[in-house]
């Protein structure tokens, strides 16, 4: 999207934060919102396709109801997205390469595959988003946290992939390694959406009304990310 795009509001100028008046900040909110919408719906579709692979008609129920909660987290983003002055789709369009090459690599080959990476990689990109957060001005903040919570899809995928170890232990092998791969991939997938985007580069750097990100702090944010990861695989009962 030009940043031209993001240059007219849909809400008056005096209604939004000092942050928002700048507008290679706006230019890099519009990117940042788009991306996570993006990857919401893109989770919507992927966890019903995961369905189909499902076991029994109770988790073939959980998944669905799991894929429309994350379809709801979809709509707020565009509305903002509009309200700034961008167009979503428009801007989805422009930053969905990362996230569809992200589940070309990732896909799985079966339905604990499927959870693991439902549990670990979209754990570890919206902990990636919700880093970004704390840079922003509040009201772009909240939505962002808002729209990266977790459901109830993590209890779940723990539970499921807790009990086919224990019957099949040699599974865990199988899905510790599986969980490593997601991580780097999900690494990778997020680095690339922020080096590939001049504006969400900047976003990082600071601005109007905002604190930076410097190197060292970029260094503490990936080794929480990594902490998360092991905490999870843990939680899985998976070695990291």
């Amino acid at each position: 999207m030009a940043e031209s795009d993001a240059g007219s509001y849909a809400v008056a100028p005096d209604e939004l934060p000092v942050a928002l008046t700048d507008p290679a900040y706006r230019q890099a909110v519009v990117e940042l919102l788009a991306v996570i919408a993006y990857g919401e719906l893109s989770a919507f579709e992927r966890l019903s396709e995961d369905a189909k692979l499902a076991p029994s008609l109770e988790d073939k129920l959980a998944l669905a109801q799991m894929a429309g909660a994350e379809l709801a987290k979809v709509q707020p983003l565009v509305d903002r997205i509009t309200q700034l002055g961008g167009d979503p789709f428009a801007a989805m369009a422009e930053l969905h390469q990362a996230v569809d090459a992200f589940h070309a690599h990732t896909a799985p080959s079966d339905w604990y595959e499927g959870l693991v990476k439902a549990y670990v990689g979209d754990s570890l990109v919206r902990d990636f988003y919700r880093e970004i957060a704390a840079y922003l001005d509040a009201d772009t903040r909240d939505l962002v946290v808002s729209s990266t919570v977790e459901g109830q899809h993590a209890a779940f995928a723990v539970d499921r992939i807790r009990q086919a170890i224990v019957a099949e232990p040699r599974l865990g092998g199988r899905l510790a390694l599986w969980g490593r791969r997601i991580m780097g991939e999900a690494l990778t997938q997020a680095q690339s959406v922020a080096a590939e985007r001049d504006a969400l580069t900047a976003l990082l750097v600071g601005g109007v009304d905002r604190p930076g990100l410097d190197l060292a702090a970029l260094g503490r944010m990936f080794t929480r990310l990594t902490e998360r990861h092991s905490e999870r695989m843990a939680e899985l009962g998976l070695e990291a």
